[in-house]
């Protein structure tokens, strides 16, 4: 027999649910959330989820394309920090989360055709191939309980949104077929307390760490911090600095410079919610 939604789904098809909605998804464990997922009852973005637990984003290609995304991980260790590589035609987690399934236990996909989106969706069952290899990156939504509990804001969690995202000028390192600009997360930090969000955020490189850049966006060819390339835009408030940190939406633009045949992705925001503490992650 199906089991029943933990959480009425009614609360998600009328917006002036959705807060009190997200208020009880925060306090369900990792395997709670990944249910509710599986079920088709929350398909939003997984920011402030399951607080102390690492999310990752996430990256599936055909194995002939495995080596080269592997290598341009290796080279590019900030944007793209591997956490756990399945076996070719896996699609249960085993260090991540004990028997999860990467079909689907994400809320939105991205699915690429020879590099160029072709659409959203729920789970990727009806797409999953024997020669398919999954790689989860680290994802800088881990850190935030961290700051959160430093006392360092998080905007788009105070607003309710989804971090913003920007594609920089920046290039990454290339690797065989993969190459292409840094995306980064930005997140307005009172000018007395970057500091602070600098030591605390930088002992978690395994979610990207510390940030990339700090203030004046133009310098790494970000125009208009009101339009993200990805996400959603955030207030800044008077004494409060842009800071900017490196970001695993950063293999898509890889992807759609590659154009493999197939990839799939999260969709931006919308993460893979882990059983690994962020703590585990911590190096100091």
């Amino acid at each position: 027999m199906k089991r029943r939604a933990l959480i009425p789904s009614f609360y998600i098809i009328d917006n002036r649910y959705f807060h009190r909605y997200y208020k009880i998804m925060t306090g369900l464990t990792p395997k709670e959330i990944r249910y509710m997922i599986r079920e088709g009852t929350w398909d939003k973005p997984t920011v402030g989820l399951a607080p102390g637990y690492a999310q990752m984003n996430l990256v599936i290609l055909p194995e002939k394309y495995a080596f080269d995304f592997l290598l341009f991980c290796q080279r590019n260790p900030k944007p793209c920090p591997v956490i756990e590589v399945l076996e070719k035609g896996s699609f249960l987690t085993d260090f991540s989360a004990k028997g999860a399934d990467i079909r689907t236990d994400l809320p939105m996909y991205n699915i690429f055709i020879n590099g160029k989106f072709a659409d959203s969706k729920k789970d990727i069952v009806d797409l999953w191939s024997h020669d398919f290899v999954t790689f989860l990156l680290g994802c800088s939504f881990s850190f935030e309980e961290a700051l959160l509990r430093a006392n360092i804001p998080v905007r788009h969690i105070e607003e309710g949104k989804n971090v913003p995202m920007f594609i920089t000028n920046l290039e990454c390192n290339k690797a065989g077929i993969f190459s292409g600009k840094m995306v980064v997360t930005m997140r307005p930090i009172p000018k007395e307390k970057v500091f602070k969000a600098i030591q605390v955020t930088s002992r978690y490189p395994s979610v990207h760490g510390g940030p990339i850049h700090i203030g004046n966006p133009l310098s790494i060819g970000i125009k208009d911090l009101g339009s993200p390339d990805f996400g959603d835009a955030v207030s800044i408030k008077e004494n409060e600095v842009p800071v900017f940190w490196a970001c695993g939406v950063t293999p898509q633009i890889a992807v759609m410079n590659a154009r493999p045949d197939i990839c799939i992705t999260h969709k931006p925001g919308h993460m893979f919610v882990s059983d690994i503490l962020n703590e585990e992650l911590a190096t100091f």
